[in-house]
């Protein structure tokens, strides 16, 4: 077992020693390659489709006719991938700045009220088709009140997925409309059927 060590020594030694030497002449750099064509703005002029994510607004009402849900299908000048992520915020209350302005009050759904009836959840889903905004509750939805129901107002954020990716703070709207340099003035406003 002795010999074998001391040969397997040497044998290391050797390939170690023999890796030594002068080093030979640095290569050559290549010749800069050309320049690629621009890509797309986040808006196609020639469709006017949104490509870097959209900010809207939808008013609609619960009822008992439409099984207190809102379904909202994307317009032609939104697209949505499969990849995206959809954010809802309810507007939830207006306050005033110190120059008496009204200033919105949005949360990030889901949102849950505690009601003298019980527990009332406003909740959504998505595809990249449309937004199902409806209510949830361990009680009997015909006995909210209308404001509970009527006239809500809904900010839908559609963001790139590689966006969410960072630290963005999902729970505010204006993080996520300075993250998509959107600002109020810009925002489409709809009425939900």
């Amino acid at each position: 077992m002795r010999k074998f060590n001391v040969v397997l020594g040497s044998l290391i030694t050797l390939f170690f020693l023999s890796c030594t030497g002068t080093q030979g002449p640095s290569g050559f750099d290549g010749f800069d390659g050309l320049d690629g064509f621009d890509g797309r703005d986040g808006v196609d002029g020639v469709n006017g489709v949104n490509t870097l994510g959209q900010v809207l607004d939808i008013e609609g009402s619960f009822t008992f006719e439409n099984d207190f849900a809102i379904l909202y299908e994307f317009p032609q000048t939104v697209e949505v991938f499969e990849s995206d992520i959809v954010l809802v915020y309810l507007l939830w209350d207006q306050t005033e700045d110190g120059n008496g302005e009204a200033v919105d009050i949005w949360r990030l759904m889901p949102q849950t009220r505690i009601l003298d009836q019980g527990l009332l959840q406003y909740n959504f889903d998505y595809t990249f088709l449309d937004v199902n905004l409806f209510l949830e509750s361990n009680f009997d939805l015909t006995t909210l009140q209308p404001g509970d129901t009527d006239n809500q107002v809904f900010r839908i954020a559609v963001l790139p997925a590689d966006l969410t990716e960072g630290k963005l703070d999902k729970s505010s709207i204006q993080s996520v409309m300075g993250s998509l340099n959107i600002v109020e003035e810009n925002i489409q406003r709809f009425k939900a059927n």
